[in-house]
């Protein structure tokens, strides 16, 4: 199935591509959401689901279409029916648009996760539409996940917005007008809240992470000297490792990040992240700087998590102390690049 789903923003789009990823199948992401406002709210939204998609690794399409005149001149006539009149149709037909030019054989969207959202007049909409241009509506009731899609964007550190959308919700949020309840059919249940992650340091038997910490660094030597005297911790998601990381102490002042693996069935949801957040908020209190070396094609995520000083080239690195040549991806790793981050100016 070649789905299209229309996404309003990441921390909707959680719960929905989880569970029809569990369901065998992809999705790709639609963003086009003329209806949200102010721009920098637009462009934080925005930013967050390009930036989410990359992370799980699922391809997404964002037509760039802020509209705030054209949307304020289709709903000044009719505030309180802004939604059903212009908010859903307008944002639904053009995916249906966009789905029937481009070969898509299903539709769905993320408006029907959310309990705040008018949720039998999208399906009905949608299956009019559905109709009309001849592709079938993949219905899921989203909302049953609710609680655990809030709860995994929130641990993956998604942006988390305040109000539906549009400048005219975002008053009736901050002037706390309206009265915003969800609306479920009666005898309605959540799905139980199964995300969980926790981060600790791991003091005991350490070699018990061997495996994971050799597929960031294949030198078990290299592994057993910083491991001895580094601080190791551990990410677990729903009780299973998911992410380690290794620290170790360079003076008064520096620490420095040996090793962080994420395993490979993990990978894509952030943890790599949400570590390197807990490292730095963790060891704010005591340092003043953390190092990282790392090869040139990872330089551009850690430069994204902080770590955004340059600090020195070590020639040869990987040449000079790996038996065997060393490869990320397709480029062989050959010099060593330290950047560091400022704990400093973490708040």
């Amino acid at each position: 199935m070649k789905l299209l789903m229309h996404t309003c923003c990441a921390p909707c789009s959680v719960y929905c591509i989880d569970s029809l990823r569990e369901e065998g199948i992809e999705p790709t992401l639609y963003w086009y959401n003329p209806n949200i406002h102010p721009y920098m709210e637009y462009k934080a939204r925005r930013d967050c689901l390009k930036e989410y998609a990359k992370e799980i690794n699922i391809n997404a399409i964002f037509e760039e279409d802020y509209g705030l005149d054209e949307f304020c001149k289709n709903v000044v006539g009719d505030l309180k029916n802004r939604c059903t009149n212009y908010c859903y149709p307008v944002r639904l037909r053009k995916t249906f648009e966009y789905a029937k030019e481009n070969g898509y054989d299903a539709i769905t969207t993320t408006l029907l996760y959310s309990i705040y959202q008018n949720h039998d007049f999208i399906k009905e909409y949608m299956e009019k539409l559905s109709k009309e241009f001849e592709i079938d509506f993949l219905y899921r009731d989203f909302r049953v996940g609710f609680r655990e899609g809030q709860a995994k964007a929130r641990e993956v550190g998604l942006y988390m917005q305040k109000y539906c959308g549009c400048v005219f919700s975002e008053e009736q949020s901050m002037l706390a007008h309206t009265n915003n309840k969800p609306k479920l059919p009666d005898g309605f249940e959540f799905l139980p809240v199964k995300r969980s992650i926790n981060i600790k340091k791991e003091k005991d038997n350490k070699e018990q992470y061997m495996n994971l910490l050799l597929e960031a660094d294949p030198s078990k030597d290299m592994i057993n000297n910083y491991l001895k005297n580094g601080e190791l911790f551990v990410l677990t998601y729903k009780d299973d490792v998911a992410c380690i990381a290794v620290v170790t102490k360079i003076d008064e002042d520096i620490v420095e990040l040996k090793n962080i693996a994420t395993k490979k069935e993990f990978r894509g949801n952030g943890y790599g992240k949400k570590m390197l957040k807990y490292l730095a908020d963790n060891y704010k209190q005591k340092y003043k700087k953390m190092l990282v070396g790392t090869t040139e094609n990872n330089i551009p995520f850690y430069v994204k998590q902080g770590f955004d000083k340059y600090e020195k080239t070590i020639k040869n690195f990987f040449v000079d102390n790996y038996d065997e040549k060393i490869w990320d991806g397709n480029t062989r790793c050959i010099d060593m690049y330290y950047y560091s981050k400022d704990l400093k100016k973490i708040k």
